[in-house]
C-alpha cells in the first residue's frame, strides 16, 4: 500500500521516515519529494508498506502523531488525478 505522508518538517529525511513506519512493520519504500532546481524538501513524501493490514495500522496510528515537531498527516496515497488541469482555459 502506498501511504502519503505530509507536514514533514524539511529536515525530516527518509532513513528517519524508514525507522517510524518500520515499527509498524515492512516498508518496502520512502521518498521524500523534493524540489527539482533546489533539492529541498517538499514537505512531505510517500511510504511504500507491502503488507496492506500493516500499512492501515500504521496510517491509523501516525495520522496526527508529531514528528520533528510538527503534526504529521498520515493517510492513502491516491493515484495523481490531472483533471485539475483539463478545465477549459484560453490557449494563446
Amino acid at each position: 500500500m502506498n501511504i502519503y505522508v505530509g507536514n514533514l518538517s524539511f529536515k525530516t529525511e527518509e532513513e528517519e521516515l524508514k525507522k517510524v513506519f518500520g515499527a509498524y512493520g515492512d516498508v518496502e519504500s520512502v521518498k521524500i519529494i523534493t524540489d527539482k532546481f533546489s533539492g529541498r524538501s517538499k514537505g512531505f513524501g510517500f511510504v511504500e508498506m507491502p503488507d496492506s493490514e500493516q500499512a492501515l495500522k500504521s496510517i491509523e496510528e501516525l495520522n496526527n502523531s508529531e514528528m520533528s515537531g510538527r503534526n504529521i498527516v498520515v493517510n492513502q496515497a491516491r493515484e495523481k488525478n490531472d483533471d485539475r488541469r483539463s478545465f477549459n482555459r484560453p490557449r494563446y
